[in-house]
């Protein structure tokens, strides 16, 4: 019965504190909450209930393929040369480590101008963190008086699963954008050659 409490506890303290808390600092949290605990207890609970800490360094993987999701067509094959402003958008996230932990950025690059037309930040990288970036951009480009024209603009992603989603495809079509979807981790590295933009280097873009 002890171990079950503890297990209650340590989920919620690893929760409130954004899933960054490794066994360390979550052992001195309970016990400032008046829980007395072992360090090596907390450790092994937390092995049991499979939770670990953020941890500085650690490869954290961005994208991961949904093999049963439907996906959009190819409507781009690395062509990213774009006639005029929402024509073809180009999305992604990456992520940033900071000293509470990671933190994932989505962008909305607009191929034509090399533009970040919208962004989000987020401790967590579901659907709603590239879907947040597109209402930015869709908002931004409202605000510069250059709305997208439904039926003209194509948003490009790579296979990831946040891209493949239900969620976000029912939102591209109400917004009448034709979803485009490569394979996976290619939506930014197979353009970079033509618009000069990599993940860990943005460019100067002009004003579209």
């Amino acid at each position: 019965m002890r171990d079950e409490e503890l297990k209650e506890l340590i989920r919620q303290v690893h929760t409130d504190n954004y899933r960054v808390y490794g066994a360390r600092k979550i052992w001195r949290e309970l016990n400032r909450q008046g829980h007395a605990v072992a360090r090596c207890t907390v450790e092994r609970l937390m092995r049991e209930l499979g939770i670990t800490g953020a941890v500085r360094g650690k490869k954290v993987i961005t994208t991961i393929p949904d093999q049963q999701a439907e996906r959009a067509p190819d409507r781009v094959e690395r062509d990213f040369v774009a006639s005029a402003p929402n024509r073809c958008w180009v999305t992604d996230f990456t992520h940033v480590a900071t000293w509470a932990g990671v933190v994932y950025v989505a962008f909305v690059v607009d191929t034509f101008s090399r533009r970040i037309v919208g962004w989000s930040a987020a401790t967590s990288k579901e659907t709603r963190l590239v879907l947040d970036a597109l209402e930015m951009a869709l908002w931004q480009r409202d605000r510069d008086e250059h709305p997208h024209v439904p039926g003209e603009l194509i948003h490009h992603s790579d296979a990831g699963s946040q891209y493949t989603s239900f969620k976000l495809a029912e939102h591209l079509d109400t917004a009448g954008i034709a979803a485009s979807i490569g394979s996976v981790c290619d939506a930014y590295d197979c353009q970079s050659s033509r618009t000069g933009f990599r993940k860990d280097r943005v460019v100067p873009a002009v004003s579209v």
